[in-house]
């Protein structure tokens, strides 16, 4: 398949959303404690700004520009000899996709975690929302990147600048969870990204990514050697670890000791994102469809990935914990955007690319729920809220409703995302993978079904009255109550974020 080559714009405006995050981190830090109120403003400015500035490159990528501007050359580009080395940035469809994501939740997710963090009198609040900025700043940067490089430098600094985030309560379990994170993900990136990137180089001169999807970097320059292929096929699934993939999937739910808004940033709005988007471009750009095809690397990481689906989501059905459910829930939900760009065709590609978005709006709502839930009842376990989504109707619907998205019901989110996954699966020809899909889907509502019903049905524990319980402070109530019914817009009216994934594709 042929795609128009985009035409490419040289623009330094790359240079200001990742801008925008720092000076919001200085303003962060500048306030302080002592004034509180400031400090919080910085955050929602820094964070509504980001969005503008990232959603007004949405128009010039979808009239088929290319966005691009070179920070500066690490190697020199030199005719003959290579194409160089450098720091530099590109605004694509597919960065498009996950930079609106994460620079539009975090406006939400500022306004929650003021509530959060002020409805539990939490400590260390200035570094905490400076560390929140830093997150932002990787994740764009690891979006917005123009080569291996790039981006790798960008995903180390999300792991760096989320550790004390995790560490946050700053006790055994805290700093138990948060070792198990960086270690993990610090040590798959330099152990399997880094010898892959530099092999990369070596075999194609560049670690530039192309301009579509179809025509991979090492398309042409590694004929007769496929072992070496599979070897550096494996070092991106499972280098870039924050896309969960088993068994190096361990650091997600032992990151669940950290607060409630950490969770959400590592699950929707910027960690597991960058995960799967960093896989996600290393195997369309770096391998392409052509030569995965060719070498059956797609359709085997997809059998290999619906392990992770399965076995997750039976994972997710034995915890009563909410949070380690959601988290082993995240687990198996990421390995559905691997799953469909590994199908390698147009409508499974569409599927996980589209669920990028989906999953984030809906995940996110799923943890501003539990976090609402910790915060206004203290109740950690499901076991223990029978009958509490009687006195708190918004927040247990917005979690029905997000829960609907996961199993991939019509008309929230997730349904579009299993819609074009089994189409994809037909047009692929391996009917296995419907098998994965179904099963999952029911494992789904054996894990979330349960809590809404026993939220709004179910006969409270003994001796609990749920007195002066009611939903929380609206700084919590309404950023869920909006997330949630943006994963039902875009259930109805996919579009927004569609056309961009129709772009990546190549298709009509």
């Amino acid at each position: 398949m042929e795609i128009t080559a985009p035409e490419i714009v040289t623009s330094a405006k790359l240079l200001i959303p990742l801008l925008i995050p720092l000076l919001g981190a200085l303003g962060v830090m500048s306030f302080g404690k002592d004034s509180p109120n400031f400090r919080e403003a910085s955050s929602v400015i820094a964070a509504t700004c980001t969005f503008l500035v990232v959603l007004s490159f949405r128009s010039s990528v979808m009239e088929g520009e290319m966005l691009r501007y070179v920070v500066f050359d690490i190697i020199p580009h030199a005719d003959g000899v290579g194409r160089g080395l450098s720091l530099s940035l590109r605004a694509d469809a597919m960065s498009m996709i996950f930079a609106l994501i994460a620079s539009g939740l975090w406006i939400l997710a500022s306004f929650y975690s003021f509530g959060y963090m002020r409805g539990l009198n939490e400590h260390a609040q200035t570094r905490f929302n400076t560390c929140f900025a830093l997150a932002i700043f990787g994740a764009l940067g690891a979006a917005f990147s123009d080569n291996i490089f790039t981006m790798y430098l960008f995903y180390e600094f999300v792991s760096v600048t989320t550790y004390p985030l995790v560490a946050h309560h700053q006790d055994e379990e805290g700093f138990e969870g948060a070792k198990k994170y960086v270690v993990y993900l610090t040590t798959t990136a330099k152990g399997l990204v880094l010898p892959a990137m530099i092999l990369i180089y070596v075999l194609t001169g560049t670690l530039e990514f192309p301009t579509n999807i179809y025509e991979g970097m090492l398309a042409g320059t590694v004929e007769g050697k496929d072992m070496l292929v599979w070897v550096l096929f494996g070092c991106c699934l499972f280098g870039f670890a924050k896309n969960g993939v088993m068994p190096f999937h361990h650091w997600l739910p032992g990151a669940m000791v950290a607060p409630t808004p950490v969770s959400a940033l590592l699950h929707a709005v910027a960690v597991v994102k960058v995960g799967v988007f960093c896989t996600s471009r290393a195997f369309l750009y770096i391998f392409g469809v052509e030569l995965m095809d060719k070498l059956n690397l797609g359709i085997t990481t997809a059998y290999f990935v619906g392990f992770t689906i399965i076995t997750a989501s039976v994972i997710a059905l034995s915890k009563d914990n909410l949070k380690a459910r959601l988290a082993y829930s995240t687990v198996s939900q990421l390995s559905y955007i691997i799953l469909g760009v590994c199908l390698i065709t147009p409508m499974g590609m569409s599927g996980g690319l589209i669920h990028i978005a989906n999953h984030a709006f809906s995940k996110i709502t799923l943890f501003f729920c539990a976090g609402a839930i910790y915060v206004t009842a203290h109740k950690k376990y499901i076991s223990e809220m029978s009958g509490l989504g009687r006195v708190m109707p918004f927040t247990f619907g917005a979690f029905a409703l997000a829960s609907l998205s996961m199993i991939g019901a019509p008309p929230v989110a997730g349904f579009v995302t299993k819609w074009h996954l089994l189409l994809g699966t037909i047009e692929s020809g391996h009917l296995g993978i419907i098998f994965i899909l179904l099963a999952s889907t029911m494992l789904n509502v054996g894990y979330f079904a349960p809590v809404t019903f026993k939220a709004f049905f179910g006969k409270p524990p003994e001796g609990e009255t749920y007195s002066g319980i009611k939903e929380a402070a609206w700084p919590m109530l309404v950023p869920l109550c909006i997330t949630c019914l943006l994963s039902i817009y875009i259930g109805i009216r996919p579009d927004f974020f569609m056309d961009l994934v129709k772009l990546v594709i190549g298709i009509a």
